[in-house]
Parts: C-alpha cells; structure tokens; sequence
C-alpha cells in the first residue's frame, strides 16, 4: 500500500476501501490538473499567434486530439479558457524573465538582467508568436472583462517592476535623476516595438532595445 494511502487509513478499518478510493480521487485530481495546465500552455502558443480570440474549446480538443466534452469540463466557458491561457502565459513569464532577473542586485545590475531575459524571451520565442503580451493587449483594451482584467493586471506589475528598479538606481545614485514611471513606459514601449521587428525579421532590433535601456542608465554626473 501507498504511503499516500497508509496515512490516509491510519484511523479507518484496514478492511475499509476509504485509502484506496482517496488515493485514486487523488491521482484523478492530478492527471486533471496536469491535463488543464497542458491545455492552457497549449492555449498561450495559439493566442500568440492567433490572438485570444482565436481560442476555442473545440479547437484546442482537436490539437490536442482529447475529447471536447473533457476540455469543456476542465475549463466550463471560452472566457474561462482565455483567462486560464493568460494565467498560464504570467507563470512562463516569469520563470522566462522575471525571476532569473532575481539574482541580480536591485537597481541598475537588475534592470539589465531583466531587459537580457527579456530580449531572449522575444527572441528564442518563448511562445510560437513571440510576445503573448504584445499580442493581446491591443485586442483587448477596450472589452471590460475577466481576460481585459487578467491583461491589464500583468501589464501593470511588469511596468511597475521596471519602475520600482529605476527607482531604486537612481536613489542609490547609479543613473541620473528621472522619471521613472516615464521611462519604464517608454521601455515597455521599447520592447514592444522590438517584439514586433523581431517577428518581421529585424535582426537588430535586440541590439537597439538594449541600446535604449542602456540610454536610461546613464550614470549621474
């Protein structure tokens, strides 16, 4: 017997069938989560080429070659599956761009590394189409909802992240002086632009959104 199933028993009869019907509820439960999280991912390459609109539960089934009833009893509606892709799309992102970043000391040293994650992310792609972000956002700005929501609140942290970083070079005298919510957004902007040149072939795009980070971290004078 498991020792998932021994703990479970521990206070039950040794003839009850309670352990074993908990352990196999327990490996459903996992191979649903692990199915879910494999649509999801899925589900991030398709909308970053295709948009999130182009997302279906019937499509998604088909790629995958699991039934549609399965997918629609995983994920219930199209705007819950669109908000589980974004979610999924956040969690690759940051272990793509944001947390490797981490190991760099905050100010300076940190905002390059996480502009060289970053460039790699777009480059490599992560995702088939590239920037999952770059490919949404527009899409949804103007439709109030749970994916707008999920969008805007990733966009907002990333933007905030560069922002804080900024903040703290220049309080601790690395760069000069400046606006830093002005200039994480024209990063942001930056790369942005970067993702879309490198879709369109511009081999030296990565070399120009590093060149414009670098701009902003000029030393102070």
């Amino acid at each position: 017997m498991s020792e998932l199933a021994q703990r479970s028993g521990a206070d039950t009869d040794p003839g009850s069938s309670e352990p074993m019907e908990a352990e196999t509820s327990d490996l459903r439960l996992l191979r649903g989560t692990r199915t879910r999280q494999a649509i999801a991912r899925h589900a991030v390459d398709v909308a970053s080429l295709e948009g999130l609109n182009g997302l279906s539960i019937g499509r998604l089934a088909g790629d995958l070659k699991l039934s549609k009833s399965g997918v629609a009893t995983l994920f219930g509606t199209k705007e819950k599956l669109q908000v589980a892709a974004v979610a999924s799309a956040r969690e690759a992102f940051l272990d793509a761009v944001v947390h490797p970043a981490s190991a760099a000391p905050h100010g300076a040293s940190r905002l390059r590394a996480l502009a060289e994650h970053w460039i790699s992310y777009a480059e490599t792609p992560l995702f088939a189409g590239g920037c999952f972000w770059a490919a949404n956002l527009a899409d949804f700005d103007s439709r109030p909802g749970q994916v707008r929501d999920a969008l805007v609140r990733h966009h907002q942290d990333w933007l905030a992240l560069l922002a804080g970083e900024l903040r703290q070079a220049v309080e601790a005298g690395e760069i000069a002086d400046l606006d830093v919510d002005l200039a994480a957004f024209q990063i942001d902007a930056v790369f942005t632009a970067a993702n879309i040149a490198l879709r369109l072939g511009d081999t030296d795009a990565a070399d120009k959104a590093r060149r414009v980070v670098e701009g902003f971290l000029t030393a102070r004078r």
